[in-house]
């Protein structure tokens, strides 16, 4: 059975303010807000198809009064216009007396016709994008144009069907979000872990004898600087090249390669890094970043921004080491560490002689088992949160792709 495919602009509710952009200039000035009152809601609330409460702007009851054209019922489509462009979340039933700013487009629609989370995940699929970026003709879009949002297509099957569509995509976005709530509680439990087994680093509560960063290593040094390694020096194979992109807290991240050619590393040799060695990222970031370089890299070259230290084992456990750096107190154990107001840049020399806590080397070693062991659980977290987003977007692009608009793809979930 054919689909008929409308315009998103002939769904508004046969209302002249159906369809409207949030209060421009003098019609809400910023010294008109307050600390409490009726929220105004603007981008950060919308999420694609998630309205996220929790305001952080108020106006008092007599401006609302002014601007109660401007008021959020339950069912409006709101769409973000500035910043992420486009994302497109309905109103909950419990919102409350909320207006919307001038970066979201309100659009308030027939429900006869159109389930408004059906709107919104039709909105925020492949099929709308792709319209409105072949109609903006290329131009960059500082801020989305919501006369070329109304001309965007979607296929608009009966209300039932669309709301069984949106049913199920809702099942398998829940579910993505389940697998993230699990990755986030398990990277909050090794910190916690770190604190409760060796205490807070600053304070040093047990009383660990202390050497600096640079004496607790068999290695200590940074990258080659200048014209030793320069990006025009990168190829696409040879000995691999560990950046600042690669270091994330608590993990190396493999995404970004760049390698450099093998005659070059000969003349680099000094820098080599091999597995097991600690990276620390030195720019960017106020905090210290830390990760470890992986088995699956026999051999690389460290660049300039990225600190490369090799524990000597007999004191130091490599993934005790790695959990340390990435607390956050262990920053403030030498004062003045981190420098530059544009960018945070973290100064060599003194971390080098940054204080590091030595337990017992068996507890070091116990602890890393622990960090193992969740790491692995991890891993399995990880491939289960690729394949529920996996399960989400193929849904997605069944239910809203061009090529299929014009028929209804049967979409299952299976948890």
């Amino acid at each position: 059975m054919n689909i008929p495919i409308v315009h998103v602009g002939e769904l508004a509710l046969n209302d002249s303010g159906a369809f409207k952009i949030g209060p421009f200039g003098s019609s809400l000035k910023k010294t008109e807000l307050v600390e409490s009152g009726i929220p105004v809601a603007g981008i950060e609330n919308v999420l694609p198809n998630k309205f996220v409460k929790g305001f952080r702007r108020f106006i008092t009851a007599r401006k609302f009064e002014e601007l109660s054209d401007y008021e959020i019922l339950p069912d409006d489509v709101l769409v973000t216009t500035m910043g992420t462009i486009g994302r497109a979340a309905s109103a909950p039933p419990d919102l409350g007396r909320v207006i919307f700013d001038s970066h979201l487009f309100r659009m308030r629609v027939d429900t006869s016709r159109v389930f408004p989370p059906y709107l919104c995940y039709a909105l925020n699929s492949d099929l709308v994008a792709s319209q409105l970026a072949r109609m903006a003709r290329g131009a960059i879009m500082e801020g989305l144009n919501t006369t070329i949002l109304r001309e965007c297509s979607i296929p608009l099957p009966e209300i039932s069907e669309q709301q069984r569509i949106a049913g199920r995509l809702e099942q398998a976005a829940q579910l993505v979000r389940t697998r993230v709530y699990a990755i986030e509680l398990t990277d909050r439990f090794l910190p916690a872990a770190f604190l409760e087994l060796f205490g807070d680093p600053k304070q040093n509560p047990n009383e660990w004898p202390e050497q600096t960063f640079s004496d607790v290593c068999s290695k200590f040094s940074d990258g080659p600087f200048g014209s030793n390694l320069k990006s025009s020096d990168y190829r696409s194979s040879g000995v691999r090249v560990v950046r600042l992109q690669n270091i994330g807290v608590g993990e190396f991240l493999d995404d970004d390669k760049a390698f450099v050619a093998k005659e070059h590393f000969a003349a680099l040799q000094k820098h080599t890094c091999v597995p097991g060695d600690v990276l620390v990222g030195t720019m960017g970031d106020p905090n210290l970043r830390a990760c470890i370089q992986p088995t699956h890299i026999p051999i690389a070259l460290n660049k300039a921004d990225c600190i490369q230290a090799r524990p000597d084992p007999k004191h130091l456990n490599a993934l005790y080491l790695r959990c340390l750096l990435n607390i956050p107190s262990t920053l403030h154990l030498v004062p003045g560490m981190v420098h530059g107001q544009t960018r945070a840049r973290v100064s060599m020399g003194e971390l080098a002689r940054l204080p590091i806590p030595v337990p017992p080397i068996q507890l070091q070693q116990e602890f890393a088992a622990l960090v193992e062991r969740v790491e692995r659980l991890r891993a399995v977290q990880r491939e289960a949160l690729r394949q529920a987003d996996h399960l989400f977007q193929t849904l997605l692009h069944r239910a809203f792709s061009e090529t299929d608009s014009s028929k209804t793809a049967k979409i299952e979930v299976v948890a």
